[in-house]
């Protein structure tokens, strides 16, 4: 195993124990008022730990509810996934046209187009060719930076401008082009699983995919669920805890997935200059939509704290929480933070 796959492997193990901690996920089927349960399972997915809380009258038809879409989950990651050469996104990326592309793929394309203008450019699902080129000169036990010839023949390629999307057609405009839907895919995915288990008659979950956190109805007896902010230090304190009750909330931060032990370079970056963010360590975003706030958690979070925080006051719907390098914290104006 090389170094960044250690990296990767750990930092994800941490995430996964914290995010069960802080959101005091109760043991799998525990009765917690009479006839109603609180069934909960944690399983791998979308590259991640994602847990289902379901309150129910039923034990038997929760547990059945969340084996449905924990499949549902899988088969929604089996079309994005980047890595695999036999998914659309993979085949799209490989020959640079699609004609026949999945409504949900679309859908997420759509999704990240829509992010790209809104941001400004600060979301560009096309950084693909960055981030291979970190990925290809990072990944073998050495820290070896990109040439600047080679950070900027990749960057040419980026520009979400030159993806063309009609109908179920998707086709770049640049050879060489690429695109990772990792920045809103799994909030996508998140966003239907929530939306599939209220439709199976579950108003009252949480679900948690690696900081992608989609909530409906209460935890029982009326009460919000309560969400805890992960310190991108891994300290033993939270930032801060909302309560939510028909909501979403998902963070982006330089503790994911990164290239080097200083976490200098990691996966996310600015699509205009190929670097990450050096300001901002964490940005969570809440708002309806869980596909939304994952994009536009990655966007504050390339913009860096004073442009980030200005946009996110402009935003109407969504609130965001920034977390610097040095600690200090920056709310936009509708930010709830719940009561201590």
């Amino acid at each position: 195993m090389n170094r960044r796959s250690f990296i990767k492997l750990s930092g994800l193990l941490v995430a996964g124990t914290a995010s069960m901690g802080i959101l005091s996920v109760a043991s799998h089927g525990c009765g917690f008022r009479k006839n109603l349960h609180r069934v909960s399972e944690t399983r791998m997915a979308m590259g991640t730990f994602v847990t289902m809380t379901l309150m129910h009258t039923s034990q038997d038809e929760a547990e059945e509810t969340i084996d449905r879409v924990f499949k549902e989950i899988d088969r929604l990651a089996d079309l994005m996934d980047r890595f695999d050469e036999s998914t659309p996104v993979a085949r799209l990326n490989r020959e640079g046209v699609i004609e026949d592309a999945p409504p949900e793929m679309i859908e997420v394309i759509s999704g990240g187009l829509y992010h790209h203008q809104l941001t400004g450019g600060s979301f560009d699902i096309s950084v693909k060719p960055v981030v291979d080129l970190f990925e290809k000169k990072m990944d073998h036990g050495k820290e070896v930076l990109p040439m600047e010839r080679e950070l900027k023949e990749a960057l040419a390629l980026v520009d979400s401008h030159q993806i063309e999307l009609e109908g179920r057609s998707v086709r770049f405009k640049k050879p060489g082009m690429g695109i990772t839907l990792d920045g809103i895919a799994k909030g996508y995915a998140v966003d239907r699983a929530s939306e599939m288990i209220a439709s199976l008659g579950i108003k009252d979950h949480l679900i948690n995919a690696g900081g992608d956190i989609r909530t409906m109805g209460s935890k029982g007896g009326q009460r919000p669920w309560a969400v805890a902010i992960q310190d991108p230090q891994k300290g033993k304190d939270y930032p801060d805890i909302v309560h939510m009750n028909e909501g979403a909330i998902a963070t982006s931060g330089d503790y994911e997935n990164f290239y080097d032990w200083d976490r200098r370079f990691h996966h996310i970056v600015n699509p205009k200059t190929g670097l990450s963010p050096e300001q901002t360590s964490s940005v969570s975003v809440m708002g309806p939509k869980t596909m939304d706030a994952d994009a536009l958690a990655t966007a504050v979070l390339v913009m860096g704290p004073d442009q980030g925080i200005r946009f996110s006051d402009s935003l109407p719907q969504y609130e965001s929480l920034i977390i610097t390098k040095d600690g200090s914290q920056l709310k936009s104006k509708g930010w709830r933070s719940a009561a201590k």
